[in-house]
């Protein structure tokens, strides 16, 4: 009996540990292949695929990402392989399931819940004496007189994890290890019960053996992986258990990258210092789900959470310059208004986390949240991904106006494209953080810029139209254009790696002004610095690889001390990569040189 496992993954780059869990609990007795595909791809590209693989059995994994688009490729595949087993599985089946069995009437079955040994023992009755009855953990359909009557068999107990194969021993994964993220499971379940997580159904944390689980992970280490995902829900439940597997990361890593979702206020201060002082920089990644820091939200939602501890793990983190860490808010959770979102908001982004998520409340299948809807007067979505469209606190309207922020926000914060502007504006300027992107995002939408593409400069020229036409109003008077657009210049040239060959804004400096500014860097290089001098410049190498700007303050002082001094002047001085340098460029060498303010003018 020939099966195929599929799904559709949101990119490309995403690959299935589900489908590999089930292949390798049942590859012994079936022969089984994966066929991975993304919900961008033509329909029609995916059931000719299937098709040309001839299957009898055909299992599709199930998530709000990709349930749509799987319904329709399961209806043009009933249509032109009318007796193909078809199988959903996943969490977005896992709950209401009569709901799916009535909505899609060409599945056969569903398997609910941890799917290993249910799905092998499904297709040994399909195979053999289709005694469906038997199989807990499924529904199906049995033909009664003129219609199918849609049974839900009892659920099976949860498995031993010690029991089941490694996922990760497939030859034919190995050539894409190392251009595609691999999720790895060292542990099934959650302790918490956040309301809005389907997490927090599954009672208890089961782990799987540690002497396994390490010796999978040097083996993708040693096939070439490149980035390891981690999708324990709490990686740090378990003390010992996390400081033992940090451990053993940091000293078999070689070079692959880890990502881990951590819950920070639990997280113990030794484990804090150990990696403080050996995690070597840039192989971890913590992604931290704050939600809220309004404690009657945490409260409904049954979310346990000390912000004071949140705050001193996440700082201590960032102090550390090894981790990069990624914090998710959630807007529209109960009992929080505009007013009390905009507080979360800046809360969070005064921890300046690497990268700040900014999601919507979505009311997954099976959690209390969902089943306590009215009582916070929640509208959503009917159909994945259920998003909320409003509650008796946030309407429509506030949502709409969150989204611009979601949108600049992702745009300019989250990509690290001009850091020291948007930090000069949201300390400087705007009265918070969130005041300025929702100010930018409201702008953005006014221009119809959400419509259209852009290229980096756009975001340079957006920003700067902003500034110039709103930023001293919205700002009552505190932006200065000139630190604003000698932050962007800064930004702007320290995001190339090569030299650019036009910038956003119209050059100043005539030609000659030019010509003897290289000329006497050339020739008293000390000026700039000892480090600059090094180098051994001549002329003709600074016209190839720098870049002049005049900047009519002191940006040294600025960077080192916040001081914004218009007394002096600075010459910027920005060099870019030699010839030789190899493939990879590095980041450009930027040096300063104070100017009196009537030479700095512009």
């Amino acid at each position: 009996m020939k099966v195929v496992l599929s799904t559709l993954n949101a990119k490309y780059i995403h690959t299935s540990l589900a489908l590999r869990c089930l292949k390798a609990y049942s590859a012994h007795e079936f022969d089984i292949d994966i066929a991975e595909y993304t919900i961008k791809d033509p329909a029609m590209n995916i059931v000719s695929d299937l098709f040309e693989r001839k299957p009898d059995v055909i299992g599709f994994s199930c998530y709000i990402w990709n349930i749509e688009e799987t319904i329709t490729v399961i209806n043009m595949l009933r249509k032109i392989m009318p007796e193909v087993h078809i199988i959903l599985g996943g969490p977005e089946v896992s709950y209401d399931t009569e709901h799916w069995m009535e909505r899609i009437p060409e599945v056969d079955f569903i398997v609910v819940g941890e799917g290993e040994e249910t799905f092998n023992h499904l297709l040994k009755e399909i195979e053999g004496t289709r005694k469906y009855h038997m199989v807990f953990g499924i529904a199906y359909r049995k033909q009664r007189e003129g219609y199918k009557e849609i049974l839900l068999n009892p659920g099976r107990p949860k498995l031993d994890l010690a029991t089941l194969p490694s996922p990760h021993r497939f030859d034919e994964d190995l050539p894409n290890l190392g251009n595609r993220i691999v999720y790895f499971e060292t542990s099934r379940g959650c302790p918490f019960s956040c309301q809005f997580c389907l997490s927090s159904i599954e009672v208890g944390v089961r782990y799987f053996d540690m002497e396994r689980t390490k010796a999978d992970i040097l083996y993708l280490i040693e096939q070439g992986a490149k980035l390891i995902k981690f999708v324990d829900r709490t990686f740090n439940i378990k003390r010992d258990y996390a400081l033992e597997m940090f451990k053993f990361l940091i000293e078999n890593h070689n070079g692959c990258v880890f990502q881990f979702e951590i819950t920070a206020d639990i997280m113990r201060p030794e484990v804090l210092d150990y990696l403080a002082e050996h995690a070597p920089a840039g192989i971890f990644r913590f992604e931290i789900g704050v939600q809220s820091t309004n404690d009657i939200t945490n409260l409904a939602v049954q979310r346990r959470q000390n912000w004071t501890k949140l705050v001193r793990t996440v700082t201590k983190v960032k102090d550390s310059g090894k981790i990069d860490q990624h914090l998710d808010l959630i807007a529209g959770l109960p009992h929080e208004d505009y007013d009390t979102f905009r507080k979360t908001f800046n809360d969070v982004f005064a921890l300046r986390p690497e990268e700040l998520q900014l999601g919507f409340l979505k009311m997954l299948r099976g959690t209390g949240l969902r089943n306590d809807a009215d009582k916070f007067g929640y509208v959503y979505m009917d159909r994945a991904p259920y998003e909320m469209l409003g509650n008796d606190l946030m309407p429509f309207a506030d949502i709409v106006r969150i989204k611009r922020v979601e949108d600049v926000l992702e745009k300019y914060w989250n990509a690290h494209r001009m850091d020291h502007t948007l930090l000069y504006l949201v300390d400087r300027v705007f009265a918070s953080p969130f005041d300025f992107f929702q100010a930018f995002g409201d702008f953005w939408e006014r221009r119809g810029w959400q419509k259209i593409g852009h290229q980096l400069e756009d975001l340079y020229t957006r920003l700067w139209s902003f500034l110039t036409e709103e930023g001293a109003r919205l700002s009552e008077g505190r932006l200065d254009p000139d630190i604003a657009f000698g932050l962007m210049k800064l930004d702007y040239y320290s995001g190339h790696h090569y030299k650019p060959r036009k910038t956003w804004w119209d050059a100043v400096m005539d030609k000659s002004d030019w010509n003897s500014w290289l000329k006497r860097l050339a020739e008293r290089p000390e000026d700039i610095s000892a480090e600059f001098a090094g180098l051994g410049l001549a002329e003709r190498e600074l016209q190839k690889h720098a870049v002049l700007e005049k900047l009519p303050f002191d940006l040294k002082r600025y960077l080192d001390s916040g001081t914004i001094d218009k007394t002096n002047g600075t010459l910027l001085l920005t060099l870019y990569a030699l010839e030789g340098a190899g493939n990879k460029r590095p980041a450009p060498k930027m040096f300063t040189l104070q100017l009196d303010r009537q030479a700095a003018s512009l």
